[in-house]
């Protein structure tokens, strides 16, 4: 059993949603059907259920490559083949837009965790294109548009950088968050599947002024259309 996700083998199905929010944990944890309960270690919550029969299990991540290198790890200990990140960013990109959904083909690692499993050697950690195709043709049936591009994970939020957004998107960057390119790291590094999909929470415009943020409420609507969108890609794998 490992020390932080107090779970057996088994417990978790082959492919786990990754939130960083418990409370979006909890609200995937309803969609499911017969949702138990996996782990509560550390506030770390962890559900198993059943989405159109297929057995899905959603894991709390909390914010940050550190944390979440934790739970993926031990999640590779416990046997999960599949690793389905569900979270929001913010938008650097010129064409992007609040609510728009975001699939990261590649992550850039601009966090301290990835670089310190990479002993700082250039490494582009990258989405399964299984996963990735798989998204693109459930977006098309389900008339979602989905913008498949390139984001970076960060550690500072509110980066005091006045250049901080424009050498981003010089790069070709459109958006910014804080775990994926180590849950792609480490899958890559495990050969397990792995795919991010973000929702465009907030535009940023540069230094720490983070501008057109939307309301809770439709910002709650999109995520729910965005977990639907996720569980329909998730249950077309074994």
């Amino acid at each position: 059993m490992p020390i932080h996700l107090r779970a057996n083998k088994g417990d978790y199905a082959s492919t786990v949603l990754l939130v960083g929010d418990p409370g979006r944990t909890e609200r995937i944890s309803q969609i499911l059907k017969n949702s138990k309960p996996v782990n509560k270690n550390r506030g770390l919550l962890g559900y198993t259920g059943t989405y159109k029969d297929k057995k899905i299990s959603v894991q709390t991540t909390a914010m940050g490559c550190p944390s979440a290198a934790i739970v993926v790890e031990e999640l590779i200990q416990l046997d999960v083949k599949r690793f389905i990140r569900i979270g929001t960013c913010g938008g650097i990109g010129e064409h992007i837009k609040p609510l728009d959904i975001i699939a990261a083909i590649a992550a850039s690692p601009f966090d301290g965790t990835t670089r310190t499993y990479l002993n700082n050697e250039p490494h582009a950690p990258y989405a399964t294109f299984e996963i990735l195709k798989t998204a693109y043709d459930v977006a098309q049936d389900m008339g979602i548009k989905v913008y498949f591009s390139g984001i970076a994970s960060v550690d500072v939020f509110y980066n005091p950088s006045a250049d901080y957004v424009q050498k981003l998107r010089e790069k070709g960057i459109v958006a910014v968050e804080m775990e994926t390119s180590l849950i792609y790291y480490l899958a890559n590094r495990s050969k397990k599947q792995a795919a991010s999909f973000l929702l465009v929470s907030d535009i940023v415009g540069g230094g720490e002024k983070f501008t057109k943020f939307v309301t809770d409420e439709a910002l709650a609507k999109a995520m729910d259309q965005l977990i639907h969108y996720v569980l329909e890609t998730a249950i077309l794998f074994d």
